[in-house]
């Protein structure tokens, strides 16, 4: 199968040559990398042009954008500035980050599930952090969820969810959108991928209150919302979160903000999301008893 990859960068110069090694040692090579230098000021770019005169199939697009990392918008912005440089001849195309190691057979591994099922639209592994000389599991999300710095679509499934979203959330929407569309997700946990810089590290105060704003854009309602954000806040160890979390929502439902999904989607999303609460609910139930 024929992949593309898009990187977004921005001052990524202490993690970027790491990424890079790895892509190009895969044991089934991409057939196109963009790299979108997205503003940097320190030696992102200098290190991407190091690899590009190496290996043709890795090119180099330059982003202006603001400074301040806010979560969602900036990464996909650039990710889609990368985007418009490629043709669509592709069966899946990647978004990674520009801070992570992948396993050499990540992308292979990757082409045998797409092939094994043809509805998998999306497939990924799981982020593993170093902690105490030790690589552990990253665990801030359900293991059916592909985190969004190493994410695969299939051709057909990036088109029906209309592409990647610029908004906090995108990688949270584009699962749910490709369920309601008819499509598998697929997390592989045999894929350890090393994600250098912990999530969340370079986002200004202004990105905690977005995490809220994200699931009213999702349609969640406020009851969802109030049990994704306890959930959430208690995975990064942080309850006060919870606070930051629904003023966001609060305030994105003062302010109208548009949403992310339509109302027939955002219908599907809230009963997929309660019949998973619902699931894991009667699961914990029957490992007690």
């Amino acid at each position: 199968m024929k992949y593309y990859i898009v990187i977004p960068a921005h001052n990524e110069a202490d993690y970027i040559r790491l990424t890079l090694e790895s892509i190009v040692t895969q044991t089934t090579l991409p057939k196109q990398v963009v790299v979108v230098n997205d503003n940097s000021t320190d030696d992102t770019i200098h290190i991407i042009t190091e690899y590009i005169k190496k290996y043709p199939f890795i090119t180099l697009v330059n982003n202006q954008s603001g400074t301040t990392h806010l979560p969602g918008s900036k990464v996909i912005k650039a990710f889609n500035k990368g985007l418009d440089t490629l043709d669509n001849h592709y069966d899946f195309i990647v978004k990674l980050d520009a801070d992570i190691i992948l396993p050499n057979n990540y992308f292979e591994t990757l082409v045998r599930h797409f092939k094994y099922d043809n509805m998998i639209g999306m497939v990924g592994g799981f982020a593993y952090i170093e902690k105490n000389s030790k690589w552990v599991l990253e665990n801030l999300t359900n293991k059916d969820h592909i985190r969004g710095a190493f994410k695969a679509y299939k051709k057909q499934c990036f088109l029906d969810i209309g592409k990647l979203k610029p908004s906090m959330g995108w990688d949270t929407v584009d699962e749910l959108l490709a369920q309601y569309h008819g499509w598998k997700i697929k997390t592989d946990e045999t894929l350890k991928v090393k994600h250098l810089k912990p999530t969340g590290a370079t986002y200004n105060k202004t990105a905690r209150y977005k995490q809220g704003e994200a699931f009213y854009k999702l349609d969640y309602g406020f009851l969802l919302t109030i049990i994704a954000s306890i959930k959430l806040a208690l995975l990064k160890k942080q309850p006060l979160l919870l606070i930051d979390y629904l003023k966001g929502y609060l305030n994105a439902s003062s302010n109208n903000t548009n949403k992310l999904v339509s109302k027939q989607e955002g219908m599907f999303i809230r009963s997929l999301r309660w019949k998973g609460i619902q699931k894991k609910f009667f699961l914990t139930n029957k490992d007690r008893s």
